[in-house]
């Protein structure tokens, strides 16, 4: 069992950079992949990218490309999500997920969630 939890959310004008963390407990990441998702009011749930901790490969959703990046620290055993250039249509509550195996961008394939951390870009 893992349990997952957020932090680093809050308010930040557009242009801006905002770093969010996902600290786990309960069991070493070693085999499992870490993803963040996104979910703006009335929207569906939106992949951001992941990051298979057995190697370092990410993938990352077209629409953060390049501003987005997914890192991993062994020794706290957490994965973060550093956000640059932020644009107002980033605004959502950001969750990161585990599953054991392999990648996957699908919301369903995994089984351990945060509780989720809010992010707010202005205009």
């Amino acid at each position: 069992q893992v349990q997952l939890v957020e932090s680093g959310g809050g308010l930040v004008q557009a242009g801006g950079s905002l770093r969010l963390s996902c600290a786990a407990s309960g069991r070493a990441l070693w085999a499992y992949t870490v993803a963040w998702f996104r979910q703006a009011p009335g929207k569906e749930r939106e992949f951001v990218g992941y990051i298979r901790w057995s190697g370092g490969s990410t993938y990352y959703a077209d629409s953060v490309k390049g501003r987005f990046a997914i890192s991993r620290d062994n020794a706290k055993n957490t994965v973060d999500l550093q956000m640059n250039s932020l644009k107002p249509e980033d605004t959502a509550v950001y969750s990161c997920a585990g599953r054991i195996g392999g990648i996957s961008t699908i919301s369903s394939d995994y089984v351990y969630w945060g509780q989720g951390t809010r992010v707010t870009v202005s205009s």
